[in-house]
């Protein structure tokens, strides 16, 4: 029997379900991939995942980070993701200085405070995971940082859910997408103006003080639609890499229970099944970049004027890069290739301290309060997202 046609679709239901197939045939078969009818390249192999992240020159993220944006040729809004330097160099150092080792540990008290509070209300026998846990606890560490008030910051996790939400074969934004964008927007504008005339010890306040070079090298201050877009982009990546790393977590940790079971003997374990986590079902699955011109690869040429997919979450299960790269073994050897689960190169996640520390945390009072547990799998729910894979429920229930 002949094999089906390989093809890749990034909003196909079969893709949302399991991307991890469909990474294996195009590894194995067509590394450097292109799409005749989408007109768009995709990288699978580690070797080439990395070297693209590395090269920002020849892969721009000017145009954004999605099919629909790299492909409409308009300038996206202002925000560091859609930079090239030395725009890119400016921001990155201003915001930088919110995520220092010292001011990620400065969250540490918040975010056990917050995980104790969402677990002491959960119902051991009937817990979803992610409603009741992965998915309210991360957005309030990260709101908070930026400053939005209490009421709203549960509001700020459905816009997000929302604005990244695709149906089967849905490309470009629809009517719900734009206008989950739209009141976030409108939300954070209204916010920066408030901080304006109220500054606070908060992220938007630091942000309306700060001063970054023009095109002149003259110091300038940003605009509060800059800052409004940082706050918004900042809110999404804090809330949704934690709640989808954290559901996908109790999930192959039910598949694989003596992984867990290493856990409980020994927490200090605990850091290095943070970094398996991240590899082996890490919730970001690619970045789109805009090629602006011929690049040479490990595998293969990519032409220039192109969107090209880098496939990270393909590439952190090539076999080529990490030993038994489908085996989930939180005691791996971590030194034989770069983890790309929260990005590589100049774009590598800003937040990826405080991620890395919230999801410790997350494991480590789950081992106290579901020591034994069963997931539901007949209720999980996957989301269907534009690059983020994860899931919508998490049904569990702890054993006694």
């Amino acid at each position: 029997m002949t094999k089906p046609k390989l093809v890749f679709d990034p909003v196909a239901q079969e893709y949302f379900d399991n991307p991890y197939e469909i990474y294996r045939r195009m590894r194995d078969e067509a590394p450097i991939y292109y799409d005749e009818a989408g007109d768009f390249y995709a990288l699978t192999r580690h070797a080439d995942v990395a070297a693209a992240f590395r090269d920002h020159d020849a892969f721009s993220s000017a145009r954004g980070c999605d099919l629909a944006m790299v492909r409409s040729g308009e300038a996206p809004q202002k925000s560091i993701i859609f930079m090239d330097p030395p725009d890119h160099r400016h921001m990155r150092s201003l915001l930088n200085k919110a995520f220092t080792p010292r001011a990620v540990q400065s969250q540490r008290e918040t975010v056990v405070e917050l995980v104790q509070h969402y677990l002491s209300q959960a119902d051991p026998e009937h817990f979803d995971v992610v409603q009741d846990f992965s998915g309210p606890f991360p957005v309030e560490v990260i709101t908070r940082m930026a400053g939005v008030p209490e009421e709203f910051r549960q509001q700020v996790r459905h816009w997000i859910d929302t604005s990244l939400h695709r149906k089967p074969g849905q490309i470009d934004l629809d009517e719900e997408n734009m206008q989950a964008n739209i009141d976030s927007g409108v939300y954070y504008y209204g916010l920066v103006q408030e901080r304006r005339l109220n500054p606070q010890d908060d992220m938007i306040s630091r942000l309306i003080a700060a001063e970054i070079p023009d095109d002149d090298g003259n110091l300038r201050k940003l605009d509060d639609v800059e800052i409004a877009g940082f706050a918004t982009l900042l809110g999404g990546a804090g809330a949704e890499t934690v709640t989808k790393l954290v559901g996908s977590a109790v999930v192959v940790f039910a598949e694989h229970p003596e992984q867990w079971q290493k856990l409980l003997d020994d927490r200090s374990l605990i850091p290095a099944a943070v970094e398996e986590l991240l590899r082996y079902v890490g919730p970001v699955q690619y970045n789109v970049r805009y090629s602006v011109k011929d690049v040479v690869l490990p595998s293969g040429t990519v032409p220039a004027f192109k969107p090209v997919f880098l496939m990270g979450a393909s590439a952190n299960r090539d076999p080529r890069a990490f030993d038994d790269a489908e085996t989930f073994d939180i005691t791996r050897d971590r030194a034989q290739a770069q983890n790309l689960g929260l990005g590589y190169g100049i774009h590598s996640c800003l937040g990826a301290a405080l991620a890395r520390m919230e999801t410790a945390i997350a494991l480590e009072h789950l081992l106290d309060f579901m020591p034994r547990y069963e997931v539901d799998f007949s209720g999980l729910q996957r989301v269907n997202m534009q690059n983020v894979a994860g899931f919508h429920h998490v049904p569990v229930k702890v054993l006694r």
